[in-house]
């Protein structure tokens, strides 16, 4: 029996991991588990990630993949308000920005579930 696909937020699919450098953002995305991946490519566009980011204004964004690792880094440009030192904003460092990211939702083909965090995720 096939499982229709669910939409998930992608913090169910994948970790993140954010840093900052002047008025840019640097968001990786990891994948839970490698059978994942196919669908975090196909998914997690620059494209989508611009629309996710539509409220900060993002003048560019740029991914990098990291197929062995299962794993894709976004830089966003122009995100940060100025950047820590010019910003009025208290979270201008774009450290939380990950959680903005991980917010996403992605279409789960059901022969994925199994993969999802929060389940027992079978190696």
């Amino acid at each position: 029996m096939t499982h229709p696909s669910l939409s998930k937020p992608l913090h169910r699919l994948a970790h993140g991991r954010t840093g900052d450098k002047g008025n840019r953002s640097n968001i990786s995305v990891i994948a839970w588990h490698p059978a994942l991946w196919d669908l975090l490519v196909r998914e997690v566009t620059e494209e989508r990630v611009a629309a996710q980011f539509a409220a900060r204004h993002p003048s560019q964004v740029t991914r990098y993949l990291l197929p062995h690792l299962q794993a894709m880094n976004f830089v966003l440009d122009e995100v940060l308000d100025g950047g820590v030192n010019d910003a009025l904003n208290l979270d201008s460092h774009g450290k939380a920005l990950s959680f903005l990211l991980l917010e996403m939702p992605i279409a789960v083909p059901g022969e994925l579930h199994p993969y999802l965090a929060g389940r027992a995720v079978q190696a």
